[in-house]
C-alpha cells in the first residue's frame, strides 16, 4: 500500500495515521477473500446503493442476501422488477455498491461492483424464496400470488469488482482502552484490521471458484 503523506515542522508524516496503523497489507488473497465471504453470509442483511435512474441522487435500501456465486463473491439479491431499485440498476448497473455491518463487533465490508437484473424462470426458481410472498402480497388473480411464478420477482446479481473489510483485532472493552490512550497519546492505534481486495484479486478468485 502506498502511503499518502503530508509535510510538517516534524518531518513527513501519514496524511491518514488510522489507515496507515491497521492496513493490513500482508493477509493472503485467499484468507482475505474467504473472511469476507464468511462475514457478508453471517450478517446476510446490507444496503444496496444505487444511482436514480432519472437524476445524479443516491438512493440505499435495506437487502437480504439470497444467496452468492463464484465462491461467494458476487452477491443474489431478490427484486421486485417493477420497483425503483430495478429501474436504477437497469440505467446504472455500474454504479452500485453493497454494505454490510456487524453492530456489536463494529466490523463491516463495502463491496462496488456492477449489477444486472435477471427475470428468468431458471434464476427466480434456483433463489425463490416463500418469504417472498410477505413482501409481493397476493393480488388475486392466480399470477400475481408472490410464488415462483410471479412475473414480479426478478434476481439482482452483483459482481464485485472491488472490496474492503474490516474486522476489529480486539473486543469492545480492550478497543475502548486503545482509544482512550490514543486520546491521551496522540498515537494512533491499531484496532482493526483494514483489508481491500482489487478487481483482479477477484478476477483471479472467480476464474478458480466458478460455482
Amino acid at each position: 500500500m502506498a502511503s499518502s503523506q503530508i509535510s510538517t515542522s516534524s518531518g513527513n508524516k501519514p496524511a491518514d495515521p488510522y489507515k496507515e496503523k491497521n492496513y493490513d497489507l500482508h493477509a493472503p488473497v485467499q484468507e482475505k477473500i474467504e473472511d469476507l465471504v464468511k462475514f457478508i453470509k453471517d450478517i446476510k442483511y446490507g444496503m444496496l446503493t444505487t444511482k436514480a435512474s432519472d437524476s445524479e441522487l443516491l438512493s440505499s435500501r435495506a437487502m437480504a442476501l439470497a444467496g452468492t456465486e463464484n465462491g461467494g463473491v458476487d452477491l443474489i439479491f431478490h427484486t421486485n422488477l417493477f420497483s425503483g431499485k430495478t429501474l436504477d440498476l437497469t440505467v446504472h448497473p455500474t454504479e452500485t455498491s453493497m454494505s454490510f455491518l456487524d453492530v456489536v463487533s463494529g466490523g463491516w465490508a463495502s463491496i462496488s461492483g456492477t449489477a444486472s437484473v435477471l427475470s428468468g424462470k431458471d434464476a427466480v426458481e434456483k433463489f425463490y424464496s416463500p418469504a417472498l410472498k410477505a413482501w409481493l402480497g397476493d393480488l388475486g388473480d392466480g399470477v400475481h400470488d408472490g410464488g415462483p411464478g410471479d412475473p414480479r420477482i426478478g434476481v439482482i446479481r452483483v459482481e464485485s469488482k472491488w472490496a474492503v473489510h474490516v474486522t476489529p483485532r480486539k473486543g469492545m472493552i480492550g478497543r475502548a482502552v486503545e482509544i482512550g490512550k490514543a486520546v491521551t497519546t496522540g498515537d494512533v492505534p491499531p484496532i482493526n484490521k483494514i483489508r481491500e481486495i482489487s478487481t483482479e484479486e477477484l478476477a483471479e478468485w472467480r476464474r478458480t471458484h466458478p460455482e
